[in-house]
Protein backbone atom coordinates (compact mmCIF):
# COMPACT_ATOMS: atom_id res chain seq x y z
CA UNK A 1 0.00 0.00 0.00
CA UNK A 2 1.19 3.52 -0.72
CA UNK A 3 3.01 5.48 1.99
CA UNK A 4 0.94 8.55 1.19
CA UNK A 5 -0.55 9.96 4.43
CA UNK A 6 -3.92 9.87 2.71
CA UNK A 7 -3.94 6.04 2.53
CA UNK A 8 -1.35 4.99 5.12
CA UNK A 9 -2.63 2.69 7.88
CA UNK A 10 -1.49 4.01 11.24
CA UNK A 11 -1.56 2.07 14.51
CA UNK A 12 -0.16 3.69 17.65
CA UNK A 13 0.39 2.03 21.02
CA UNK A 14 -0.13 3.83 24.32
CA UNK A 15 0.28 2.94 27.97
CA UNK A 16 -2.67 4.23 29.98
CA UNK A 17 -1.74 5.07 33.59
CA UNK A 18 -4.19 3.87 36.22
CA UNK A 19 -4.80 4.54 39.90
CA UNK A 20 -7.53 1.90 39.95
CA UNK A 21 -5.82 -1.15 38.46
CA UNK A 22 -3.26 -2.90 40.71
CA UNK A 23 -0.76 -2.97 37.82
CA UNK A 24 -0.94 0.80 37.54
CA UNK A 25 -1.29 0.78 33.76
CA UNK A 26 -2.97 -0.83 30.76
CA UNK A 27 -1.74 -1.07 27.15
CA UNK A 28 -3.94 0.01 24.27
CA UNK A 29 -3.50 0.26 20.51
CA UNK A 30 -5.19 2.89 18.37
CA UNK A 31 -5.96 2.75 14.65
CA UNK A 32 -6.02 6.17 13.00
CA UNK A 33 -7.89 6.40 9.67
CA UNK A 34 -6.28 7.53 6.41
CA UNK A 35 -6.03 11.30 6.23
CA UNK A 36 -6.33 11.64 10.01
CA UNK A 37 -6.15 15.24 11.20
CA UNK A 38 -6.08 16.41 14.80
CA UNK A 39 -8.21 19.43 13.95
CA UNK A 40 -11.10 17.14 13.00
CA UNK A 41 -13.02 14.64 15.15
CA UNK A 42 -13.97 11.04 14.44
CA UNK A 43 -16.39 8.35 15.62
CA UNK A 44 -14.62 5.77 17.76
CA UNK A 45 -14.90 2.01 18.30
CA UNK A 46 -13.62 0.73 21.67
CA UNK A 47 -12.70 -2.99 21.54
CA UNK A 48 -12.23 -5.35 24.44
CA UNK A 49 -9.53 -8.01 23.86
CA UNK A 50 -7.73 -5.31 21.92
CA UNK A 51 -4.75 -7.38 20.82
CA UNK A 52 -7.02 -10.13 19.48
CA UNK A 53 -9.32 -7.68 17.70
CA UNK A 54 -6.32 -6.23 15.86
CA UNK A 55 -4.32 -9.43 15.25
CA UNK A 56 -7.06 -12.04 14.71
CA UNK A 57 -10.11 -9.90 13.97
CA UNK A 58 -8.08 -7.71 11.61
CA UNK A 59 -10.27 -4.76 12.56
CA UNK A 60 -7.74 -2.16 11.37
CA UNK A 61 -7.55 -3.86 7.97
CA UNK A 62 -11.35 -3.96 7.78
CA UNK A 63 -11.62 -0.29 8.76
CA UNK A 64 -9.03 0.77 6.21
CA UNK A 65 -10.80 -1.07 3.41
CA UNK A 66 -14.26 0.20 4.33
CA UNK A 67 -13.05 3.80 4.51
CA UNK A 68 -11.00 3.73 1.31
CA UNK A 69 -12.95 1.30 -0.87
CA UNK A 70 -16.52 1.87 0.30
CA UNK A 71 -16.23 5.56 1.12
CA UNK A 72 -17.23 5.30 4.77
CA UNK A 73 -16.77 8.26 7.07
CA UNK A 74 -13.34 7.80 8.71
CA UNK A 75 -13.41 6.40 12.25
CA UNK A 76 -10.91 5.51 14.97
CA UNK A 77 -10.50 2.10 16.63
CA UNK A 78 -9.16 1.68 20.17
CA UNK A 79 -8.15 -1.82 21.28
CA UNK A 80 -7.81 -2.34 25.04
CA UNK A 81 -5.47 -5.21 25.88
CA UNK A 82 -6.18 -7.74 28.61
CA UNK A 83 -4.08 -10.24 30.55
CA UNK A 84 -5.71 -13.55 29.61
CA UNK A 85 -5.13 -14.87 33.14
CA UNK A 86 -7.27 -12.03 34.50
CA UNK A 87 -9.80 -11.89 31.68
CA UNK A 88 -12.68 -13.70 33.37
CA UNK A 89 -12.10 -11.79 36.61
CA UNK A 90 -12.31 -8.46 34.75
CA UNK A 91 -14.91 -9.21 32.11
CA UNK A 92 -17.50 -11.36 33.96
CA UNK A 93 -19.98 -9.28 36.00
CA UNK A 94 -19.39 -11.52 39.03
CA UNK A 95 -15.60 -11.44 38.58
CA UNK A 96 -13.38 -10.16 41.39
CA UNK A 97 -11.85 -7.37 39.30
CA UNK A 98 -14.94 -6.49 37.27
CA UNK A 99 -15.86 -3.33 39.15
CA UNK A 100 -12.25 -2.10 39.04
CA UNK A 101 -12.00 -2.72 35.31
CA UNK A 102 -15.29 -1.05 34.41
CA UNK A 103 -14.35 1.96 36.51
CA UNK A 104 -10.94 2.07 34.85
CA UNK A 105 -12.61 1.96 31.44
CA UNK A 106 -14.98 4.86 32.08
CA UNK A 107 -12.98 6.99 34.51
CA UNK A 108 -9.41 6.60 33.24
CA UNK A 109 -9.26 5.04 29.78
CA UNK A 110 -11.95 7.19 28.17
CA UNK A 111 -10.49 10.54 29.30
CA UNK A 112 -6.99 9.38 28.32
CA UNK A 113 -8.05 8.49 24.77
CA UNK A 114 -10.03 11.70 24.39
CA UNK A 115 -6.95 13.69 25.42
CA UNK A 116 -4.61 11.86 23.04
CA UNK A 117 -6.56 11.46 19.79
CA UNK A 118 -9.35 13.33 18.04
CA UNK A 119 -12.29 11.11 18.95
CA UNK A 120 -15.78 12.53 19.27
CA UNK A 121 -17.07 12.81 22.80
CA UNK A 122 -20.78 12.33 22.19
CA UNK A 123 -22.46 9.09 23.20
CA UNK A 124 -23.86 8.46 19.71
CA UNK A 125 -20.34 8.49 18.26
CA UNK A 126 -18.95 5.80 20.60
CA UNK A 127 -19.26 2.07 20.02
CA UNK A 128 -18.27 -0.77 22.39
CA UNK A 129 -17.21 -4.03 20.71
CA UNK A 130 -16.37 -7.38 22.24
CA UNK A 131 -16.13 -11.11 21.60
CA UNK A 132 -17.44 -13.71 24.07
CA UNK A 133 -16.78 -12.26 27.56
CA UNK A 134 -15.71 -9.07 25.79
CA UNK A 135 -19.32 -8.70 24.66
CA UNK A 136 -20.41 -9.32 28.24
CA UNK A 137 -18.26 -6.58 29.75
CA UNK A 138 -19.23 -4.19 26.95
CA UNK A 139 -22.89 -4.64 27.89
CA UNK A 140 -22.03 -4.28 31.57
CA UNK A 141 -20.22 -0.99 30.97
CA UNK A 142 -23.17 0.37 29.00
CA UNK A 143 -25.66 -0.72 31.67
CA UNK A 144 -23.57 1.03 34.32
CA UNK A 145 -22.86 4.17 32.31
CA UNK A 146 -25.57 4.87 29.71
CA UNK A 147 -24.44 8.48 29.81
CA UNK A 148 -21.24 7.33 28.07
CA UNK A 149 -22.15 4.24 26.02
CA UNK A 150 -25.40 3.18 24.37
CA UNK A 151 -24.18 1.13 21.38
CA UNK A 152 -22.69 -2.37 21.44
CA UNK A 153 -21.29 -4.83 18.90
CA UNK A 154 -21.31 -8.34 20.39
CA UNK A 155 -19.65 -11.38 18.83
CA UNK A 156 -20.96 -14.54 20.54
CA UNK A 157 -21.46 -12.78 23.85
CA UNK A 158 -20.91 -14.90 26.98
CA UNK A 159 -24.16 -13.83 28.59
CA UNK A 160 -24.08 -16.05 31.65
CA UNK A 161 -26.45 -15.81 34.62
CA UNK A 162 -24.66 -12.81 36.17
CA UNK A 163 -24.97 -10.87 32.91
CA UNK A 164 -28.64 -11.76 32.54
CA UNK A 165 -29.22 -10.62 36.12
CA UNK A 166 -27.67 -7.23 35.31
CA UNK A 167 -30.05 -6.75 32.40
CA UNK A 168 -33.04 -8.01 34.37
CA UNK A 169 -32.52 -5.29 36.98
CA UNK A 170 -33.10 -2.57 34.38
CA UNK A 171 -36.66 -1.48 33.71
CA UNK A 172 -36.10 0.54 30.53
CA UNK A 173 -33.41 -0.12 27.92
CA UNK A 174 -34.95 1.89 25.10
CA UNK A 175 -31.71 3.88 24.96
CA UNK A 176 -29.63 0.78 24.09
CA UNK A 177 -28.74 -0.40 20.57
CA UNK A 178 -26.98 -3.75 20.21
CA UNK A 179 -25.83 -5.85 17.27
CA UNK A 180 -25.48 -9.54 18.16
CA UNK A 181 -24.26 -12.56 16.22
CA UNK A 182 -23.63 -16.12 17.39
CA UNK A 183 -22.41 -19.25 15.61
CA UNK A 184 -24.73 -22.23 15.28
CA UNK A 185 -21.88 -24.57 16.18
CA UNK A 186 -21.47 -22.92 19.60
CA UNK A 187 -23.90 -25.18 21.43
CA UNK A 188 -21.37 -26.94 23.68
CA UNK A 189 -18.36 -24.68 24.07
CA UNK A 190 -15.95 -25.41 26.91
CA UNK A 191 -14.72 -22.39 28.90
CA UNK A 192 -12.68 -21.97 32.08
CA UNK A 193 -15.91 -22.01 34.09
CA UNK A 194 -17.82 -24.80 32.35
CA UNK A 195 -19.48 -25.90 29.11
CA UNK A 196 -22.09 -23.54 27.70
CA UNK A 197 -24.62 -23.34 24.90
CA UNK A 198 -23.83 -19.90 23.48
CA UNK A 199 -26.72 -20.04 21.05
CA UNK A 200 -29.17 -20.42 23.91
CA UNK A 201 -27.41 -17.75 25.99
CA UNK A 202 -27.61 -15.25 23.14
CA UNK A 203 -31.23 -16.07 22.38
CA UNK A 204 -32.15 -15.47 26.02
CA UNK A 205 -30.24 -12.18 26.21
CA UNK A 206 -31.66 -10.94 22.93
CA UNK A 207 -35.21 -11.66 24.12
CA UNK A 208 -34.53 -10.07 27.50
CA UNK A 209 -33.11 -6.88 26.02
CA UNK A 210 -35.94 -6.65 23.51
CA UNK A 211 -38.50 -6.94 26.33
CA UNK A 212 -36.82 -3.96 27.96
CA UNK A 213 -37.14 -1.87 24.80
CA UNK A 214 -33.62 -2.12 23.35
CA UNK A 215 -33.06 -1.85 19.60
CA UNK A 216 -31.55 -5.15 18.47
CA UNK A 217 -30.06 -6.69 15.35
CA UNK A 218 -29.71 -10.41 16.15
CA UNK A 219 -28.52 -13.23 13.91
CA UNK A 220 -27.41 -16.85 14.10
CA UNK A 221 -25.05 -18.11 11.42
CA UNK A 222 -22.94 -21.20 10.72
CA UNK A 223 -19.80 -20.70 12.78
CA UNK A 224 -17.73 -21.73 15.78
CA UNK A 225 -16.63 -19.84 18.89
CA UNK A 226 -13.41 -18.56 17.36
CA UNK A 227 -11.90 -15.67 15.42
CA UNK A 228 -12.19 -17.50 12.12
CA UNK A 229 -15.94 -16.87 12.41
CA UNK A 230 -15.89 -13.48 14.12
CA UNK A 231 -13.34 -11.91 11.78
CA UNK A 232 -15.75 -12.13 8.86
CA UNK A 233 -18.65 -10.75 10.90
CA UNK A 234 -16.92 -7.56 12.06
CA UNK A 235 -17.62 -5.51 8.90
CA UNK A 236 -21.34 -6.32 9.10
CA UNK A 237 -21.48 -5.20 12.71
CA UNK A 238 -19.56 -2.01 12.02
CA UNK A 239 -21.86 -1.28 9.09
CA UNK A 240 -24.89 -1.00 11.40
CA UNK A 241 -23.22 1.67 13.52
CA UNK A 242 -20.59 3.59 11.56
CA UNK A 243 -21.49 2.63 7.98
CA UNK A 244 -23.21 5.12 5.67
CA UNK A 245 -26.57 3.32 6.02
CA UNK A 246 -26.30 2.24 9.65
CA UNK A 247 -29.49 2.17 11.69
CA UNK A 248 -28.51 1.12 15.21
Amino acid sequence: MSDSPVVRRTIIKFEVPSRLLPEGKRDIRVYLPPGYQEVLSYPVVYCQDGEDFFNFGRIATHAQRLILDEDWEPFIVVGVDVDKKLRTSEYAPDGQRHFLYTRFFTEELLPFVEAQVAVRRTVEDRLLAGDSLGGTVSLSIALQRPDLFTRILSLSGAFYASSQAQATEKTDLSWLSIWMVVGLQETAYETDTGIYNFVELNRKMSALLEQKGATISYSEKPGEHKWGFWQNEIPGGLREFVGPDGWL
